[in-house]
């Protein structure tokens, strides 16, 4: 009989734990779905965004500087600004946004 008690308190205790854990469980889950997916996707449409620049694309730096891409290379861009035809060398990395608009994001 002492037998029985004993089993009945070690389920008990472990549901009790597993009541416990639930609310850190769903805190991370919506800690996922507000904050960590949301940030992965944009990650990726940055990143895809900086693949597919061409020359001739208007685009805007994180420093704030706007200029027209005239040379690609593999991790670095050269940009045209201003009226005198300023020719500045950047990092892909260093690009924000894209200010063109291509035809296959216009279909989308």
């Amino acid at each position: 009989m002492f037998n029985l008690f004993l089993t009945a308190d070690a389920s008990a205790s472990g549901a009790g734990m597993l009541a416990s854990f639930l609310p850190l469980v769903l805190v991370l889950v919506v800690f996922y779905f507000m904050l960590i997916r949301p940030q992965n996707k944009k990650s990726k449409q940055e990143a895809a965004m900086r693949s597919n620049l061409q020359i001739g694309d208007e685009i805007v730096t994180f420093g704030g500087i706007i200029g027209i891409i005239v040379s690609i290379k593999d991790d670095t861009l050269v940009i045209e600004t201003g009226n005198e035809r300023s020719k500045i060398r950047i990092l892909r990395k260093a690009v924000e946004s894209c200010l063109t608009v291509h035809e296959e994001e216009a279909a989308k």
